[in-house]
């Protein structure tokens, strides 16, 4: 066995049916007792609702995140956190949201509270990606790992079938890559092949019944596990191509992460055996990136990304914006490789070597 380290920080979590009403005592836990709300205008009723209880406490709602982070609006947010004397941040909602307040607690470094909606899985990073005149960046800093998160199933409950599908497979993508990441250890890797199954067994039966509280339950377990992955192992291709194509694109998120991880997968697979038998095992599938794709058929997930809006010609910026400073990554980048990688995920073809 490789020599490795495992240093994960820690963050609560606070997992199971209803468990958003222990909001009030997880501040208390935290010692704080102005709660700054933060949703996307799709959520804030939802979020409204779920703080309804705080009373006092509740300080104020900020509801404009939006995807990938955008600097203008954590601008506009921080009025409200000046304005407010908020001493705790919390998200309501999916990546946008955890972005958002993630944002925040790095400019401020106050303590975040994070109530997820979704299967994105950013709420257990120390990453923040940011996005300005069309560029996004990532960074990582302990300042954005969140104090607390409260995964509530019942929040899920909702959760329309195509959000579904896309957010676990975006969360899937997270353990994918942890799998052939320079700094992966054997924790990880076991946490990646559970959290791929998890959501290999869930979003199917989540598609024949999308109220399976047992399925959101499991699903939600997915999330929290490839979430994990993600915050204690590097990103690659993957996650570099999604980057671009969101922040210069402004291709929606989670679709993008669906469509691009097959292909990526496959330009990867040749030199990462390993963790394309373990995808491939966890998925109960002959290949690891066929799998994928022919899950997300199954599902009904985008398989391309003129589905997405995005335009044909766009592939050569993409590539070198891809090509300069790159993620690290297990097999070497070139022009050529990634222009077939993206023209195939424009195609909506099968993943190819």
């Amino acid at each position: 066995m490789q020599p490795f380290n495992y240093d994960v920080p820690a963050t609560r979590v606070v997992f199971g049916f209803g468990t958003s009403s222990k909001l009030k005592e997880e501040m208390d836990r935290l010692c704080v007792s102005r709660a700054l709300i933060l949703s996307t205008p799709e959520q804030v009723e939802q979020a409204a609702k779920i703080t309804k209880h705080l009373g006092d406490s509740k300080v104020g709602l900020f509801s404009g995140a939006a995807m990938h982070t955008p600097v203008h609006v954590t601008d506009a947010a921080m009025v409200e956190v000046d304005q407010s004397r908020a001493d705790v941040v919390v998200a309501v909602g999916g990546g946008s949201t955890t972005g958002l307040c993630k944002a925040i607690a790095l400019r401020t470094d106050l303590p975040q509270i994070v109530i997820p909606t979704t299967y994105a899985g950013s709420e257990m990073t120390p990453i923040l990606g940011e996005t300005k005149d069309n560029v996004k960046t990532t960074q990582r800093s302990p300042k954005v790992l969140p104090e607390v998160v409260i995964y509530d199933v019942e929040l899920t409950l909702s959760l329309p079938l195509r959000a579904s599908v896309t957010s676990g497979l975006n969360a899937v993508a997270h353990a994918v890559e942890a799998l052939y990441a320079r700094d992966g250890n054997p924790i990880i890797a076991l946490m990646a092949e559970e959290g791929i199954r998890a959501f290999a067994e869930a979003l199917p039966a989540l598609h024949a019944d999308a109220t399976d509280r047992s399925a959101r339950s499991r699903a939600l377990y997915g999330a929290w596990l490839c979430g994990m992955c993600l915050g204690n192992a590097g990103m690659a291709l993957h996650h570099k191509l999604c980057h671009t194509l969101g922040g210069t694109f402004d291709l929606p998120h989670a679709e993008t992460h669906t469509v691009i991880l097959p292909h990526a997968l496959a330009y990867n697979a040749p030199v990462a055996k390993e963790a394309e038998s373990r995808i491939a095992r966890a998925l109960g599938a002959d290949e690891a990136a066929v799998g994928l794709y022919e899950l997300a058929r199954s599902l009904g997930a985008p398989l391309s990304l003129r589905e997405l809006g995005f335009d044909q010609s766009g592939i050569e910026r993409a590539v070198e914006i891809a090509m300069k400073n790159p993620y690290w990554n297990p097999r070497e980048l070139t022009a050529p490789g990634i222009r077939g990688l993206l023209q195939r995920a424009w195609n909506g073809d099968k993943p190819a070597p």
